[in-house]
């Protein structure tokens, strides 16, 4: 057994199942994104993120069934051709890839950060940090904003 089968895992597939996908491991972040982008392409208030290496995040089916959209060179968003169901955006600058939390619905979303907090329209007051924009390891100010 390869080491890699020993990492928890958890399925995740688009809106029609067409597109299929496994994260192995632990992610690097996760939490909740106020920016107006994943505002408008999560269609909600709010985007709850988890941020993986891209060696954790494996297409399993329908690889050839993904489209691709970049608003900015930072962001490859990427979705099912047939249902238009979004799955992941790859973060290159960053080396992660944020598979949207709805899109592996048994993982368990623990979210230790909210970012781009100064855009929200859906103020959370759960204790967790509120970034002003990003961690300054991520580019923005590291500045964080009062609940």
């Amino acid at each position: 057994m390869a080491a890699n089968d020993k990492l928890p895992s958890y399925q995740g597939q688009c809106f029609c199942g067409s597109v299929q996908l496994t994260v192995r491991g632990e992610p690097a972040g996760m939490g909740y994104c106020h920016c107006e982008s994943c505002r408008s392409w999560s269609a909600g208030p709010v985007n709850a993120f988890t941020l993986w290496k891209p060696d954790a995040v494996t297409v399993t089916k329908g690889a050839d069934n993904i489209g691709t959209f970049n608003k900015t060179p930072k962001s490859s968003r990427k979705w099912c051709k047939t249902c238009g169901g979004h799955l992941f955006t790859e973060h290159p600058a960053w080396n992660l890839v944020d598979v949207y939390a709805a899109t592996i619905p048994d993982f368990p979303h623990q979210a230790g950060v909210h970012v781009n907090y100064q855009e929200t329209v859906l103020p959370m007051k759960d204790g967790v940090p509120k970034m002003k924009d990003l961690p300054k390891e991520m580019g923005g100010s590291g500045i964080t904003m009062p609940e």
